[in-house]
C-alpha cells in the first residue's frame, strides 16, 4: 500500500471515529446518564458490578474494571468490580462441561445479588452468552445494563437499559465502548469520591 494511501486511511478512519462519537453524543446521553446513575447507586449502596462480554469486548470489560479497582485519574479506596469469565479455569471448565454459552451464566447465577449491576458487552447484541448472563440479572434482581451496536436485538429483551452505538461496524462500536467506559470510570470516581481541593 502507498504511503499516501496509508495516510489517507489513518485520516478516513480517525474522521469516521469521531464522527461516530458525535452521534453517540446526540443520541445516548439520556441512557448514558441513567447508566452512570444506576452504577454510582449500586457503589454506594454496598453493591457490586460485574461486566462480561467476548473477545475484544472482554479485554474492554477488564480495563474497565482495572479503573475501577485500581484508579482512574487519582488516588481512593477501590470498587468492587469485577469481570465475568476471568478465572481460566473456572471458564474452561464450564465451557467444557455446560458448552461455550454457559460461561457468563453460570458465574452470573454463582455471584449476582440483589442490587448488583451488570453490564454486558456485545457488538451485536446477540451474544449468546452474555445475553444469557443478563437474564439472570433480571432474575436475581440486579440491574442488567447492555452496550451494543445499533440494531435492535436479544440484548434489549433481557436488559433495563442499552446502550446503542449508531454503527454496524464492530470496530468503531468497540471503539465507542471503551470511550463509553471511560467516562463511566470518570464520573464514578468523581461523584462518590470528590477530590479535595
Amino acid at each position: 500500500m502507498p504511503q499516501k494511501q496509508m495516510l489517507a486511511e489513518f485520516d478516513r478512519q480517525l474522521r469516521e471515529s469521531a464522527a461516530l462519537k458525535i452521534k453517540l453524543i446526540e443520541s445516548q446521553g439520556e441512557t448514558f446518564k441513567k447508566i452512570c446513575t444506576a452504577v454510582v447507586d449500586a457503589f454506594r449502596n454496598g453493591h457490586r458490578v460485574y461486566f462480561a462480554g467476548n473477545g475484544g469486548s472482554f479485554t474492554d470489560c477488564h480495563h474497565i474494571v482495572g479503573e475501577l479497582v485500581g484508579r482512574y485519574m487519582y488516588d481512593r479506596p477501590p470498587l468492587p468490580a469485577f469481570v465475568l469469565g476471568a478465572g481460566v479455569a473456572s471458564m474452561t471448565a464450564i465451557a467444557n462441561d455446560y458448552g461455550y454459552e454457559h460461561i457468563f451464566k453460570r458465574e452470573a447465577e454463582a455471584c449476582l445479588a440483589t442490587g448488583d449491576v451488570l453490564v454486558g458487552l456485545s457488538t451485536s447484541g446477540n451474544s449468546k452468552n452474555v445475553c444469557a448472563a443478563l437474564e439472570v440479572a433480571q432474575a436475581k434482581g440486579a440491574m442488567a445494563i447492555g452496550w451494543a451496536g445499533e440494531k435492535k436485538a436479544r440484548i434489549d429483551e433481557v436488559c433495563d437499559l442499552v446502550l446503542h452505538v449508531p454503527s454496524s461496524l464492530t470496530p468503531r462500536i468497540q471503539e465507542c465502548h471503551i470511550a463509553v467506559g471511560h467516562i463511566l470510570c470518570d464520573m464514578v470516581e468523581r461523584l462518590i469520591f470528590p477530590k479535595k481541593t
